[in-house]
């Protein structure tokens, strides 16, 4: 008797063919970029080199850097799905938003187009097509602006609308904070460094010094000396601080009160960190490094305090990782106590390496600053688990006593329709 396979059973192999497909695909691609663009640094003369991979570096990493949380925000959805959380109610928002292999896939373009437009750059500035190279981040910056804000319904035009509308809310904050508001906000404290360089990129394009050595002095309008960068590192903390206000106006709440001075402890970081360069060595050794040292301690240990007491409920892990449907992941983490220390510990020392980068006479140790930044945003992506499964404990905790008095209610309704 000749077997008879479904179409389901069919479709299959083709799917598993078009999956492996693309991988191989993907691993030539990063081969190939990976290999034009060490030939494209080799090439360049040894004195100019360093110069040369700083400037391509200062170009691509913020975008590198936003690729890598869309990825991991990806993970963060896969996750709670798997598990009892609702993050479409926490957030507010509709059964047509992003679904963690939507988010994917977006990463995956992202982590495609960025790195080849880097690679171009390389390969045409070290074989002399100076104009052609200047424009390819210039181009990358000019697509990702224009998709974000496309007004029309494709790409995914209702998340965009959503995100786009989040940010507003964050930088005027004129009404009530709901939880996407500084939910996001607080990402973008841990994206600062990335505000920092976009605006550092965005200065060059603007002015002509791409591809250029214009910018190598430094106390020109792009240069590493210019009062722009600690002004840009603060912005985050400053709208994380103005919610704050605003929610102790509506609530009056004195605990909105604490949280707004944490993030004011991060402004003397920032701007004690920049005054090295424009005052006399003397002052800065014996004065403002010490007391830039001093601000980094209590604004650490002040973050680390509120992540642990508030942000987060240790007594947690009940939803997050208890999967509907048991599995290797949540036999791993659930119910395991090495994870409350792993989590204790590790925000612990990344808090305190945080610092690190938001120091702008730091700046220059560029890959250094881009490793604090990498595991910032692993250390955020570990706070997303337990800042959101606190807020649903929160919402389902307070969902449950609204039952219970409406089941008095209608015991008390039923009880005087009786005697009536």
């Amino acid at each position: 008797m000749k077997n008879i396979m479904t179409p389901m059973q069919s479709a299959m192999p083709s799917a598993t063919f078009l999956w492996r497909f693309k991988v191989i695909l993907f691993l030539i691609w990063g081969f190939t970029c990976c290999k034009v663009g060490w030939d494209s640094v080799m090439r360049m003369d040894a004195n100019l080199r360093d110069l040369f991979i700083y400037e391509a570096f200062l170009y691509y990493n913020p975008l590198l850097l936003v690729t890598m949380m869309v990825w991991l925000w990806g993970v963060n959805l896969w996750v709670f799905l798997q598990s009892s959380v609702s993050y479409p109610k926490i957030f507010g928002i509709d059964q047509n938003h992003l679904s963690h292999n939507e988010i994917w896939k977006c990463s995956t373009w992202m982590t495609i187009i960025v790195p080849t437009s880097m690679t171009t750059y390389l390969y045409l500035y070290s074989h002399g097509e100076v104009s052609l190279a200047a424009s390819q981040p210039v181009l990358l910056y000019i697509v990702v602006a224009v998709v974000l804000i496309f007004p029309f319904d494709i790409f995914f035009l209702s998340s965009r609308f959503f995100f786009l509308r989040t940010l507003w809310r964050i930088a005027f904050p004129l009404q009530p904070i709901t939880f996407p508001d500084f939910f996001v906000a607080d990402i973008l404290t841990s994206m600062a460094k990335v505000f920092s360089d976009l605006e550092r990129s965005v200065c060059r394009m603007v002015n002509r010094q791409v591809a250029t050595i214009a910018w190598l002095e430094a106390d020109s309008v792009c240069g590493s000396h210019s009062i722009a960068i600690p002004m840009v590192l603060v912005l985050p903390y400053l709208w994380r601080l103005l919610q704050c206000l605003r929610q102790y106006s509506d609530t009056k709440e004195k605990t909105c009160l604490f949280n707004a001075l944490k993030y004011s402890t991060a402004f003397p970081v920032i701007f004690l960190s920049a005054l090295k360069y424009h005052v006399i060595p003397e002052q800065w050794t014996s004065l403002y490094r010490p007391l830039w040292l001093l601000s980094s301690v209590v604004n650490s240990l002040y973050s680390f305090y509120w992540d642990i007491t508030r942000d987060w409920d240790l007594s947690g892990f009940s939803r997050i990782f208890k999967f509907n449907k048991p599995s290797v992941v949540s036999n791993m983490f659930y119910g395991q106590h090495w994870i409350y220390f792993w989590a204790i510990g590790s925000n612990f020392i990344l808090r305190c390496s945080w610092t690190y980068k938001l120091s702008a006479h730091l700046r220059h140790n560029y890959l250094t600053v881009f490793t604090m930044t990498l595991l910032e945003m692993l250390r955020r992506f570990q706070w997303v688990f337990f800042r959101v499964e606190n807020e649903w404990n929160k919402m389902t905790r307070s969902g449950i006593q609204l039952a219970e008095i409406s089941s008095e209610d209608e015991k008390l309704l039923s009880s005087n329709i009786h005697d009536v």
